[in-house]
């Protein structure tokens, strides 16, 4: 976990530890221990606040995610909702999700667990309102269909739902398909777009503008 403030360190690492399934394997205080220590274990998730001294969370995620060996290194963001204007980014930098932090304690560890698993994390309310309003001045420079001329119309239609914040289970309900099925057009979807998860597809869809925060 990477956070500056003593307080929210013990206290995280106090919740985390008494779990069967789940360890702390190191702490930072900083963006640039976070990535030492990242190099060093080679955690399965990284709790990484944004607003950190030397090196800052988004720069952090960035370089942890394009650090050969660290590929399966996932980022958790905890970000405070009303002032942390640079979750879009993050997610850009390759984070897998974010949660608020002033989520409660089983929020918290359903969080890692999903996130350790490979899914991203990302509450449709709170992903509409601030990717929408954050890629709202960069859509206009995005070659939206060039972009997704290598989609299938199926692939598209999945992309537009994984933006809207849908499990595979629910896009296979939505689409009549099996969650398996929906799961492989998802699959190609991340291949075909070059997207390291599903929280990079769901920032796709909103840059394309497949998906509007009014959705």
């Amino acid at each position: 976990m990477a956070d500056d403030e003593r307080l929210v360190r013990s206290g995280l690492k106090l919740l985390i530890d008494v779990e069967d399934d789940v360890t702390v394997v190191g702490e930072a205080t900083n963006g640039a221990e976070a990535v030492e220590r990242a190099r060093a274990v080679r955690p399965d998730v990284v709790l990484m606040d944004i607003r950190m001294p030397r090196l800052d969370g988004i720069q952090a995620t960035a370089r942890i995610t394009e650090t050969r060996g660290l590929e399966r290194v996932r980022i958790l963001i905890l970000t405070t909702y009303d002032t942390d204007a640079h979750v879009f980014d993050a997610l850009q930098a390759g984070a897998s999700g974010f949660l608020l932090k002033d989520a409660g304690p089983a929020e918290l560890l359903h969080a890692i667990r999903v996130i350790a698993a490979g899914e991203a994390l990302l509450a449709p309310r709170i992903t509409r309102r601030l990717i929408g309003q954050f890629t709202a001045r960069r859509t206009a420079a995005q070659a939206a269909e060039d972009r997704l001329a290598v989609l299938t119309e199926r692939e598209r239609e999945v992309l537009g739902l994984v933006g809207r914040g849908l499990s595979n289970d629910e896009i296979g309900a939505e689409l009549h398909l099996s969650p398996a099925t929906a799961r492989t057009h998802v699959s190609r979807a991340m291949v075909k777009l070059g997207a390291r998860d599903r929280a990079q597809l769901v920032v796709i869809a909103y840059q394309t503008g497949l998906v509007t925060p009014d959705c």
